[in-house]
């Protein structure tokens, strides 16, 4: 009986320091990403939309993309042109 509650506890333990918590250090690193945002940043957007940031709010940023301008949630810019330069490049 205690040794099925110990494996428990060491599954419980294993599952929340691989999955649980690397998925927070993710989530954080991005909230600083998109609060860092700033005017004149090349950026691409979750649906694939690359774009120059004209201006940010509080929650949107308005994009610049060959000539139109499209305003967007925060939370739908994934990265920048620089960050997906570097991914391509390894």
């Amino acid at each position: 009986m205690e040794s099925q509650l110990i494996m428990i506890l060491l599954m419980v333990g294993v599952f929340y320091f691989f999955m649980i918590r690397r998925q927070m250090k993710k989530q954080k690193e991005l909230k600083k990403f998109r609060e860092g945002l700033a005017q004149g940043d090349k950026v691409v957007t979750i649906g694939g939309i690359h774009g120059k940031i004209l201006e940010v709010t509080d929650t949107t940023v308005l994009l610049s993309s060959e000539g139109t301008k499209l305003r967007f949630e925060k939370s739908a810019i994934s990265q920048t042109v620089s960050d997906q330069l570097q991914e391509t490049a390894k």
